[in-house]
Formats: structure tokens, C-alpha cells, sequence
């Protein structure tokens, strides 16, 4: 069943548009019904996401959980009056769990997505169209990530009061990007300019700062925009990819019959830098036609790139789940998400092929980009609320909110990475059809959020997600 589970997770899509920062409001149709809240209670084998130690309240024997999510964005951009819809409006992503417990102790194994972010505009966006401040003639511009996590936890009963649980993740992060730069973008990230958003170095850097001073390039008009491009098209895995490891602890304590306390920790991510061995990056350049004067000519300088210490973040939650009688179920939860720690820079470093089949690249044959783009997310914290109602021995009714701050600046959003998304509203049923098998479902919407960025780019996102989940006990 394991070996299953490892090989499933490989084939698993990846996904975007989380929305606690890069995080799920809510994992699983359990908690996402509820708000999200899942710190103290038996909420199926999404608790490998959330409190691992809640697994050990599941009843001798084994437990198969099948989940189905389908996330659908409303990401839009505007500037100077003209505006462009992401085309990234519909995501999968299914999940699948297993458990089994003898005694008191519990274990299995599960693959669950972790979160991500991304849009995509067409070539025909604001982005692309140099009649609306467009940094780049006709090109895509894109980016999705995707996290996921095939988990390994264990469970255990000091005593009919405490339970303690944790769990070794294996995780993968891919990333596809396409990305333009106007000229000023550009220049403004090379040394000597004001490095207001990010910063460029490298042996490439010192190359094209020679080829300008030089008069190669047009001293007073270098570059009329840059493009980075790393995309394979896949939904399964990005072209710049890694893997890496993680765990949580969790511990669940039951007060009394009616009231029941939880915390988990959740480690920073240890993966390695995200690498892709097919990656161009192009700029469009003035360069001198030999009789005085200059002609726009674009470079592409093929390579490979590596995305710098792209890590998951720190978690903290801790809640409770109060029953106030045999119906009804009422859970609170609070979480810290330490994206400071993690998201202060999006760093990537390109190497240049040392041979280049374009022959305007030559001069860049070998040559190193070290780029950094500027971040600066703030910790965030998420409130967690939810109640549950069982209606009838079949049917159970939930509902809940989800509020959080938005860790993102406004000066650094980027439309290519929103993840902005505060708050929600969440509802959800669940059906018992027979003793050893029910179905959960959970709608969420997250209403409207606007954020204008420090280059007057006004980006809009809202979102409708939905989650399924099929459950068999034997």
C-alpha cells in the first residue's frame, strides 16, 4: 500500500493558487468545511497537513481516505487603464491517505499537495503589448508552482487522555516560469542602478556592462527588455525542479469528554535548489549596425538556471473542539506561518552554455547571472473558526471562516506570484452512507482582494474552491 502511495504521488498534477500566502485555507473536506481548523479532532487522514497527533483517534483497524480538490482563480491585472485575465483558472488536485491502527499505536501513508501560486497571461496581455507600457513585444508571461508531500506518519497513546503523533514528509517543489522585464526593470537591477526591486550580478552582468561601454550597445539606450523563460508545459511537474524532507510534531490532549486541545509544529523544508538544464534568457538590445547608429536585435543566451534555497516555511498551530452536546461540534483554531523567514528573496542563478547557437550570444558563452528579486513577505497569522452539526445519523452540516493577513507588500506583489488572499467563507456536508464508508464535501470562497504594486500594477484576485473526499473503513 505504501509503495503505491510513493509511486501515486509522483503522478499527482501539480497545483496554484493557495491562499493562506502559498498554504491551503483548509486540507481536507473535513476541515476545509470548517474553516480550516483541524488542530483537535478527528478530520480523517488530511491530519498528515494538519495535527498529526489527531490520527490516533481513529478506531482499531484501517482507514482509506480519496480526496478530489478543484481550485478556480479569478486573477486579473491592470495598468494605465487597460487590463489583462489570467488564463490559470482551474486546478485538480487530488490527495489520497492511508491508516492503520492496532493498539495504540497508529500508522500509514499519505500524498497530499502542499500549496503553490502562479497565473498566466497571453501573449496579447498588458504585459506583451507595447502599447500599454508593455515591457516585451508578444511574450508569454507565466509562472506556476507547485509543492507536494508524500507523507510517512506514526501515532501513539500514553494514555486514554494524550495522544502524540508526528511524520516524516518527502517533498517535491516544481516551477515553471516565463517572465519579462521592461528595459528600465532591467537596468535598474544592474549594479549602479537603484536596485529599487531586486538586484543582478555576475561574470553576464560584467559582459554586458563591457559591451555598452564599449559602444557595442547603445550607451544611452541599452536594452529595451529581458525575458527569463524555464517551462516545459507539463501540469506534473515544472521544468525547474527538487526534492527534499520535512516533518511535524503534533500533540492532542481531551480535557474531558466534551473539550479536546491540540498543537503542531511543522518544520522548515529542506530542499535543494530547484534546476532546470533547459533554460533561455533572452534581452532585446540596441546593438551598433557598424554605421553609427544602433538596431534593435533580441539575444537569446540559452543555459541552465537554479532557483537559490526555495524552502517551505515554519508552521505553529495550536486549537480546541468543544463538543456542547451529542449534535453539535464547535472548533477554533490559530496558526503562524513564518514566510519571513523563507520569502525575502526569490534568487535565481543562470549559467550560460559554453556554447551558444546564436552567434549575438557568443560573447556570453559561460558567463553567470545571479538575479534576485526582492520579497519581503511578512509572518502571517490565520484564524480559524468552525462548527459542525450532525442533522441526522446520516447527514452532518458545517460551516466556518478563515482570516488571515496578507504577508505580501504591497510595493512587491507581483502578478506573476499573487498571494494575497485574506479571508474565507467556508460550508460543507458530510453523508454517512454506510457503517464503514461516508462521502465529505467543502466549498470555499475567498472573496476579492486588491493590491496595487510599487509600478502601479493593480492586481485582483478571488477564488472558488471546492473539495471531495471518499472515505472506507474495513
Amino acid at each position: 500500500m505504501m509503495q503505491a502511495l510513493f509511486w501515486a504521488g509522483l503522478c499527482l498534477p501539480g497545483f496554484a493558487h493557495a491562499t493562506d500566502g502559498m498554504d491551503m485555507e483548509g486540507y481536507g473536506a473535513i476541515a476545509a468545511g470548517m474553516g480550516g481548523a483541524s488542530m483537535a479532532y478527528d478530520n480523517g487522514t488530511a491530519a498528515m497537513m494538519n495535527n498529526p497527533a489527531t490520527l490516533g483517534l481513529m478506531k482499531e483497524g484501517n482507514r482509506f481516505d480519496l480526496a478530489y480538490g478543484f481550485l478556480g482563480p479569478d486573477v486579473k491585472s491592470s495598468v494605465a487603464g487597460h487590463s489583462s485575465t489570467s488564463q490559470s483558472d482551474a486546478f485538480s488536485m487530488p490527495a489520497v491517505g492511508f491508516m492503520h491502527k492496532s493498539g495504540a499505536v497508529a500508522f500509514g501513508a499519505g500524498v497530499y499537495g502542499q500549496g503553490g501560486m502562479g497565473t498566466d497571461y497571453d501573449s496579447g496581455s498588458i504585459f506583451s503589448n507595447p502599447a500599454n507600457q508593455s515591457p516585451s513585444p508578444g511574450l508569454e508571461n507565466m509562472s506556476a508552482l507547485s509543492v507536494g508531500r508524500v507523507i510517512f506518519p506514526v501515532t501513539y497513546d500514553l494514555n486514554s487522555r494524550v495522544i502524540i503523533g508526528g511524520s516524516l514528509d518527502y517533498v517535491w517543489m516544481g516551477l515553471n516560469l516565463k517572465m519579462a522585464l521592461s528595459g528600465s526593470q532591467f537596468l535598474d537591477m544592474m549594479p549602479g542602478g537603484s536596485q529599487t526591486y531586486g538586484q543582478a550580478s555576475g561574470s553576464l552582468v560584467t559582459a554586458f556592462q563591457g559591451a555598452v561601454a564599449g559602444g557595442m550597445m547603445n550607451p544611452a539606450n541599452p536594452v529595451n527588455w529581458g525575458y527569463y523563460d524555464f517551462a516545459n508545459g507539463s501540469k506534473y511537474t515544472g521544468q525547474a525542479n527538487s526534492t527534499g524532507y520535512a516533518g511535524k510534531l503534533g500533540i492532542l490532549f481531551k480535557v474531558n469528554d466534551r473539550l479536546s486541545l491540540g498543537a503542531m509544529y511543522q518544520s522548515k523544508t529542506r530542499v535543494g535548489d530547484m534546476s532546470a538544464n533547459q533554460a533561455t534568457v533572452s534581452f532585446n538590445a540596441n546593438v551598433s549596425n557598424g554605421g553609427g547608429g544602433y538596431t534593435a536585435t533580441t539575444i537569446p543566451v540559452a543555459g541552465k538556471i537554479a532557483v537559490r534555497d526555495f524552502q517551505w516555511p515554519q508552521t505553529v498551530g495550536v486549537g480546541l473542539a468543544y463538543r456542547p452536546s451529542a449534535r453539535w461540534l464547535v472548533v477554533a483554531d490559530y496558526k503562524w506561518i513564518n514566510w519571513a523567514s523563507v520569502m525575502q528573496n526569490f534568487r535565481m542563478t543562470f549559467t550560460a552554455n559554453s556554447s551558444q547557437p546564436n552567434a549575438a550570444a557568443a560573447p556570453f558563452a559561460g558567463k553567470v547571472l545571479d538575479s534576485s528579486l526582492y520579497q519581503r513577505w511578512k509572518n502571517q497569522n490565520v484564524l480559524e473558526l468552525g462548527a459542525a452539526y450532525r442533522l441526522t445519523g446520516v447527514v452532518t452540516l458545517r460551516g466556518g471562516v478563515n482570516v488571515a493577513n496578507n504577508p505580501v507588500p504591497d510595493k512587491y506583489e507581483n502578478p506573476l506570484f499573487p498571494a494575497t488572499i485574506q479571508n474565507h467563507v467556508t460550508a460543507g456536508l458530510g453523508f454517512r452512507l454506510t457503517k464503514a464508508s461516508s462521502v465529505d464535501l467543502a466549498a470555499t470562497y475567498a472573496p476579492q482582494v486588491s493590491v496595487t504594486d510599487g509600478q502601479g500594477i493593480t492586481t485582483t484576485h478571488s477564488q472558488h474552491n471546492f473539495q471531495a473526499l471518499y472515505t472506507y473503513l474495513f
